[in-house]
């Protein structure tokens, strides 16, 4: 049997530990959304179920950005955009789809457009200010 490169795993670890941040987000929003709808008081306010809908969703692509940072260079930017919109996009759809199933809580397209919103502008500002850390690196 051939030994295993210990630095190669060490570093193929920490890797993929960065993307912890974004599975434990995903917990805790899946927990959220299987709570009975009596269960969260939230504010009378409008539009405050959508702005934590777009919080949520935001942490959500900032975790996955910072998993990803290792994978994303210049080049790629925008396909990781795509992939961590996309992948928002389904976790939300996911996530209305599972709410329908619970008692008191109701399916929104709303809620899935505020989670992309959330996703998007985390999105927009995470890969720019990459980009202006790659330029500082290799001006």
């Amino acid at each position: 049997m051939g030994s295993i490169n210990k630095s190669w795993v060490a570093t193929d670890v920490k890797v993929y530990a960065r993307f912890i941040p974004m599975a434990a987000i995903m917990g805790i929003i899946f927990y959220l959304s299987h709570q009975p709808g009596d269960f969260v008081q939230l504010p009378q306010a409008i539009g405050v179920d959508k702005l934590l809908h777009a919080i949520a969703y935001a942490s959500l692509a900032g975790a996955f950005l910072f998993g990803l940072h290792s994978f994303i260079l210049e080049t790629n930017r925008t396909v990781a955009a795509i992939v961590v919109m996309l992948f928002c996009l389904l976790f939300a759809i996911s996530d209305e789809f599972h709410q329908g199933f619970i008692p008191g809580r109701v399916v929104s397209v709303w809620d899935v457009a505020a989670d992309c919103i959330g996703a998007m502008l985390t999105v927009g500002w995470g890969l720019n200010n990459k980009a202006g850390k790659i330029k500082k690196e290799y001006c």
